[in-house]
């Protein structure tokens, strides 16, 4: 109790002789009424212990009329009835129906001749309205079961640069069972700044839970939802990353973590009520100094354990942290360029198997970039991410025709025909360049509709004749052809062989017949179109007859 001044005891003294209740004396006086109260007992019990006259200022007093209106006596003034007790059952049904006191004062006007005020409807309905206490479980958990996260205001701060406090934000981590806890301020959150500091509570603690209850903030939670919450995709891999399920706790449902709202509570009244400090660094020093020296020491009020003992029982349960850290990542939504390619940070990256024109999901990492399909979340394509903007991560396979780069795949598939096909090829590109390009692919689509054989032997009389032409090929590619296929059918039809003044048996250009059939066999086994096979056996059977005739 505190002591009053002598006059300030007088002055009490005097207004309870009046009979001024202990509210009013605390409103004339500025005395806490508390105090109000220790000093009516005390004066209660001198004025049945000693009774004396009244003399002086205590007469003076007793003559003093009392202030009007007259102080209301609970004894000598019981309650009036209240204007609705005659309207009690219709007031209860309306209860019962969830009407409010609005709605139940208009219809006793309107139906029942109500002819009081309001504010007599509005207390009558809140002396008859009983509220049931809410019954809370004692929850109980095993050890290394659950962690609740949570955040709250730290003590002021200086802002760096300025002289200017601000309270920063206070995450704490609590670990269920032992209570626990990890401390940390922040000046700003982010899905990665609370990835995190998860991350700093699991290595704090040397081990991770299973569960972990937070509540349905931004960082940790897209789209809350009581039986399937959307996480978000940074602070879900970091959970899968350290094997750790999250459990969000119900919207507008804070008794679901009370164990780390009390927590933060104890940490701001306890160890930062009224302190001020320099830095966000000096600060977390204070708290980790803290928990390490009083709050870990402490003997929980609800278990009447030791919170230390209790984490040394609880350590070996916790699950064992990965040896790698999580690699944190910026996810985006990227839509596929007309180039296979999506653009991410002024460069391009191929996205196929992905549609032109569909999204994709991209993860950003600090050394490679992953894009996903937005529908499935299948891993699509990982490539390292490019040190220089503007750079073009495709591979040659996946590009298309350039004639800036298409040359060695032109000179590649000439030399799979011949010898004197890849050297026609090469001759036309170094008198023509770039331009002579089209003839090259006119050369090496021949073979599409003629033998190989045919087309070689046509490059090689090409060469000789100093005549390098896309036209002069083809012309002698069909001769070639056209005389082979008059020959089969010559020799299909019984007819007498040519005589050798008109078939030339011994060139320098004619192969030997065993060479033809090898290259017939490589030909058909490797890139022959539907025509091309059928004109195979046709083929076949002119080497056999050659052969034969050699």
């Amino acid at each position: 109790m505190n002591v009053l001044k002598p006059n300030q005891r007088t002055t009490v003294y005097t207004l309870l002789e009046r009979g001024s209740t202990q509210r009013e004396i605390a409103r004339i006086t500025g005395i806490d009424r508390k105090t109000v109260r220790s000093y009516q007992r005390r004066w209660q019990a001198e004025q049945s212990n000693s009774p004396r006259v009244a003399t002086g200022s205590d007469a003076v007093a007793a003559q003093t009329p009392p202030p009007w209106p007259p102080a209301p006596s609970s004894a000598s003034n019981p309650a009036a009835t209240s204007l609705c007790e005659p309207h009690r059952a219709f007031i209860e049904a309306q209860l019962r129906l969830r009407r409010n006191a609005t709605a139940i004062y208009q219809d006793l006007v309107d139906s029942h001749g109500f002819a009081g005020q309001y504010n007599s409807v509005k207390r009558f309905v809140a002396r008859l309205r009983h509220k049931e206490p809410e019954q809370f479980d004692r929850l109980s958990f095993l050890p290394g079961e659950e962690m609740q996260v949570d955040y709250g205001e730290g003590a002021p701060t200086r802002v760096p640069g300025s002289d200017r406090y601000r309270k920063p934000r206070l995450f704490v981590a609590t670990l269920r069972y032992s209570r626990a806890s990890f401390r940390c301020v922040v000046w700003k959150s982010s899905q990665q700044v609370w990835a995190e500091l998860h991350e700093r509570a699991f290595r704090h603690f040397g081990g991770c839970p299973q569960y972990v209850v937070l509540d349905n903030l931004k960082e940790g939670v897209i789209k809350p939802d009581l039986y399937e919450p959307e996480l978000n995709p940074v602070f879900a891999a970091t959970l899968a990353h350290y094997g750790v399920v999250a459990d969000p706790a119900r919207v507008r449902d804070p008794n679901r973590k009370g164990t780390v709202e009390n927590a933060i509570g104890h940490t701001q009244a306890t160890a930062l009520k009224g302190r001020r400090f320099e830095s966000i660094e000096t600060q977390n020093e204070f708290l980790a100094h803290w928990e390490r020296n009083w709050a870990a020491k402490r003997i929980h009020g609800t278990e009447r354990r030791q919170v230390q003992a209790m984490f040394e029982e609880e350590r070996p349960h916790l699950k064992a942290l990965p040896l790698l850290g999580m690699q944190y990542f910026e996810e985006v939504q990227r839509t596929v360029c007309d180039d296979s390619c999506v653009r991410v940070d002024h460069s391009s990256y191929a996205a196929r198997p992905a549609a032109i024109g569909s999204k994709v999901r991209v993860r950003i990492f600090a050394q490679r970039i992953q894009l996903f399909d937005l529908q499935t979340g299948t891993l699509l394509r990982s490539h390292p991410k490019a040190q220089r903007p503007g750079t073009v991560v495709l591979p040659q396979d996946e590009r298309v025709f350039n004639p800036s780069r298409e040359t060695r795949l032109i000179l590649r598939q000439a030399a799979q025909i011949g010898e004197h096909a890849a050297r026609l090829c090469q001759l036309l590109f170094a008198i023509e360049g770039r331009v002579g390009q089209r003839k090259l692919w006119g050369i090496v689509g021949l073979a599409r509709r003629y033998p190989a054989h045919c087309i070689e032997t046509a490059c090689a009389q090409a060469l000789e004749q100093g005549i390098y032409s896309y036209k002069r090929v083809q012309a002698l590619s069909e001769s070639l052809f056209a005389d082979a296929l008059e020959a089969i059918e010559a020799h299909a039809g019984g007819d007498v062989a040519p005589t050798p003044a008109t078939l030339t048996q011994q060139h320098g250009l004619i192969r030997d017949a065993h060479e033809y059939g090898d290259l017939f066999a490589h030909a058909a086994a490797s890139a022959m179109t539907t025509a091309t096979a059928a004109t195979t056996p046709t083929a076949t059977t002119l080497t056999s007859t050659q052969g034969g005739r050699a």
